[in-house]
């Protein structure tokens, strides 16, 4: 069994893997994980060892198949763990990646597939993000950013790319999160907010940034 600390690593590569498609830039991963670049390389180099990553000189890291399957194990345990929080214990979508974090190296495989059973076997976490082992995680692929919209278009939220508690709590005051439809109503010039319908109750206006990080599937 993987530590705790190569399950995050591991973890994390995945992840942004999974939103760049692309071999993961080491100092991309060093700021994921709040470390240094000589830290997060050093690090790279002990994983190279254990055939769960490749690390070129363009200081690219990319998973390995037998990596990807322990990052997916990992992965798929802190997003049933983030489900179980929201839908047995209350818990709010912005409060349970910092607990799902602690729960995800603890979960024995029995428990594991208890929980999913339990839970309905969930295709996604709170977030929108598909769950490893549940759903095609192929179909995010199909998903574009709020921000690349223009008026009139119409879409539903497939997942949010921020699991920081603010913005989280922000969008949940907005009742902006997954299966959400919403509608571009207007863009401001010169980098101003969008402002878009949701669910043809409320208009929200969402600066640049924010509408960047709200991935949609255009109708």
């Amino acid at each position: 069994m993987s530590s705790p600390r190569i399950e995050e690593y591991l973890e994390a590569i995945f992840k942004i893997q999974e939103e760049t498609k692309q071999p993961v830039n080491i100092s991309r991963l060093a700021e994921s994980l709040e470390l240094s670049v000589p830290s997060a390389s050093e690090m790279m180099k002990k994983l190279e060892q254990t055939n769960t990553i490749t690390y070129n000189k363009q200081r690219e890291v990319l998973l390995t198949k037998k990596g990807l399957k322990q990052a997916q194990h990992v992965v798929r345990r802190h997003r049933l763990a983030e489900r179980f929080l929201t839908d047995y214990l209350g818990l709010s979508w912005d409060q349970v990646h910092e607990e799902a974090c602690l729960l995800e190296h603890a979960i024995s495989p029995i428990v594991e597939e208890r929980l999913a059973e339990r839970l309905g076997n969930p295709e996604t976490c709170p977030h929108g993000y598909p769950i490893p082992g549940a759903s095609d995680s192929s179909a995010i692929d199909k998903v574009t950013p709020l921000g690349s919209l223009q008026p009139g278009d119409e879409a539903k939220v497939i997942l949010i790319r921020d699991e920081g508690s603010d913005i989280l709590q922000y969008l949940g005051k907005l009742d902006l999160h997954p299966e959400v439809d919403v509608k571009v109503m207007d863009i401001a010039p010169f980098g101003g907010p969008i402002t878009v319908l949701i669910n043809n109750k409320t208009e929200a206006a969402i600066g640049p940034e924010l509408a960047n990080k709200i991935m949609v599937e255009k109708n």
